[in-house]
């Protein structure tokens, strides 16, 4: 007989995301124009360190080396129970894309005042995963309109929320 409902069990979620870590500072810095998943290549400590929730993506950055897609500046802490068999935390890691993705990266990234930011890092059904987004940067006057726009937003919405 076959067994029921096995598996394992989602809390709440249905698309099995577990969000390790963001960069917030991109959205504010940078203007996304297009986002990708990608795949990461990790080693077992580094997963290991992941599943505990510890990395940050604030230095970090994407880059192109001979049609293969790197990553920069993640710093995934040491796994406090491995031996000397340690990760190196800020190694540079090699990003799983498509062929006619890279391509197309490869072709915007070399667009001028384009760059390749990582967005967030999480696990997504079992497997690492990386978003990037091409993303142009930011002048002084564009981010103070930008929380100017997000300021007046929020006040329209708490002045109907309090109306109704």
């Amino acid at each position: 007989m076959a067994k029921k409902g096995g598996g394992k069990q989602q809390d709440g979620k249905g698309d099995g995301i577990q969000v390790v870590a963001r960069n917030r500072r991109a959205r504010h810095e940078f203007d996304l124009l297009e986002k990708v998943e990608a795949g990461i290549v990790l080693t077992g400590t580094e997963v290991k360190s992941l599943r505990g929730g510890k990395a940050s993506l604030e230095e970090a950055y994407a880059s192109i080396d001979r049609d293969e897609v790197w990553i920069y500046g993640v710093d995934i802490p040491e796994y406090l129970q491995a031996n000397r068999m340690n990760h190196t935390p800020k190694r540079p890691r090699k990003l799983l894309l498509h062929r006619r993705e890279i391509e197309r990266l490869k072709t915007k990234a070399a667009e001028k005042g384009l760059t390749i930011v990582p967005l967030q890092l999480y696990f997504k059904k079992g497997l690492a995963k990386v978003e990037i987004s091409i993303a142009r940067g930011r002048k002084l006057h564009d981010k103070r309109d930008a929380i100017k726009a997000r300021e007046t937003k929020r006040d329209i919405d708490r002045a109907l929320r309090d109306r109704s």
